[in-house]
């Protein structure tokens, strides 16, 4: 079965389309959990409970494979009340989904906690975003222009605090 979600760009109001292709063992659509939701929840497509240790890492199926717009990437973030009440992030802070993948969409995940966390057949366990991705040339030069200000100055160069916060 085939399925068509639509993400509104808020800016713009215009829509993009993400075809979606459901799996069998797929538990949801990906959907948004308000009006102003950035992203949309990804469900996990579990069959039973999965515990995740303390410092562990896994890989959990959504039971989707998405079509994301040429010019587009989608973009699998974490969900901030998972990892405030739980430690529970992504391995990869924020995985790419490539407009050319076909595969089904997993989830890359860590537990930070101190604690075992165990994942529920249907929670949401991430977020999907689709943001525009401009092809870049790549253009070999044999000299670079000069940093107005910041030169070579490359980790903690700025400082901590903000200018003003350091008067």
């Amino acid at each position: 079965m085939s399925e068509c979600a639509t993400a509104t760009n808020s800016a713009t109001s215009t829509a993009i389309k993400l075809k979606v292709k459901r799996l069998p063992h797929c538990r949801a659509l990906p959907q948004y959990a308000t009006a102003g939701s950035a992203g949309l929840d990804l469900v996990n497509a579990l069959t039973e409970a999965k515990i995740l240790a303390p410092g562990d890492r896994c890989r959990i199926p959504t039971g989707l494979i998405v079509e994301i717009p040429v010019g587009y990437e989608g973009q699998v973030r974490p969900r901030s009340g998972l990892a405030d009440k739980a430690g529970i992030s992504l391995t990869n802070c924020v995985g790419t989904i490539d407009s050319d993948y076909r595969g089904e969409v997993q989830v890359l995940i860590i537990n930070h906690g101190d604690k075992p966390y165990t994942f529920e057949p249907g929670e949401r366990i991430a977020q999907l975003l689709l943001m525009p991705v401009p092809r870049v040339e790549v253009v070999e030069v044999d000299e670079l222009s000069e940093s107005v200000e910041r030169g070579e100055g490359g980790f903690g160069s700025t400082g901590r605090l903000h200018a003003k916060a350091e008067a």
